[in-house]
């Protein structure tokens, strides 16, 4: 049963924004919906499906099928601009376990096509059936400009399914404790804590550990009409985890606004219910 009052408080925060469609799930310690709001609804997500890949590639390196020391090459037919850092740097080579840091961290768009192609894309499918998922999928590389002939999104999601993978993760039953575990390291490096999380006011560039009692890991994903947030808060290991979706059109002014201000509402009521 959802909890009333938070539901209520999710209701309310998104209240005056009818033009823009939301997928919201949150969860508690032991994965029960706390609150939701079209929550099985298919959403597109942008970078938060960069999540299964994180995924994938930790279920590949426990089992034996990857190894975070291997190196892997730059292809230049792989690199895109927007969101990372190793467009940047000279070093045309990186061991996996790093590429998966870089996408975890910065949503870095190079580390994660190379990754991409490594893991490969029927891996990530099977992991999607094995894990039960119909709304969330990888779907494509990350392109500069999508043409025709590409596939119109890079990732769809639901909240009810990315915060169960969140809630997976915290409680150490997503494949293994080992992959779980690995995980969180990765996430908790990410530095874009400017939706949900942004009400906790934690240091965007160092908050692996806890800081007065609170802690997160999240990923995020920013596009064109797109805002998602998919993570954990916990106070004093006490968790929650929460999907956050807001889709509109582009063309409407000032909804992103409304958008990133509703987005850290829902934040303070995480922090309030906690």
């Amino acid at each position: 049963m959802p909890s009333f009052a938070l539901q209520g408080f999710v209701e309310d925060a998104i209240g005056s924004t009818s033009n823009i469609a939301w997928s919201i799930c949150i969860r508690n310690g032991d994965g029960r919906e706390l609150a939701c709001l079209n929550h099985a609804a298919t959403r597109r997500i942008a970078s938060v499906g960069k999540l299964l890949l994180l995924i994938e590639a930790a279920r590949q390196c426990e089992v034996g099928d990857l190894a975070g020391t291997e190196v892997l090459f730059r292809d230049p037919a792989l690199v895109v601009a927007d969101s990372g850092i190793w467009q940047h740097l000279r070093i045309d080579r990186l061991p996996v376990h790093d590429l998966c840091v870089l996408t975890a961290s910065v949503s870095d768009n190079v580390a994660t096509n190379v990754l991409l192609k490594r893991v490969g894309f029927q891996r990530l499918n099977d992991l999607c059936a094995a894990l039960g998922l119909t709304s969330t999928a990888l779907l494509d590389y990350v392109r500069q400009e999508r043409g025709p002939d590409d596939v119109p999104t890079f990732s769809t999601g639901s909240a009810a399914e990315l915060s169960f993978l969140m809630s997976s993760i915290a409680r150490n039953q997503l494949i293994s404790q080992a992959v779980c575990e690995q995980l969180r390291t990765w996430l908790a490096t990410g530095v874009d804590l400017s939706m949900v999380a942004s009400a906790f006011n934690f240091d965007p560039l160092a908050h692996a550990g806890p800081d007065r009692g609170y802690s997160v890991y999240n990923k995020t994903g920013t596009d064109t009409g797109i805002r998602a947030d998919a993570g954990t808060v916990s106070r004093n290991g006490n968790p929650l985890s929460y999907a956050v979706i807001a889709n509109w059109d582009p063309g409407e002014p000032g909804l992103r606004d409304a958008v990133v201000v509703t987005m850290n509402t829902i934040g303070k009521g995480l922090r309030d219910h906690m």
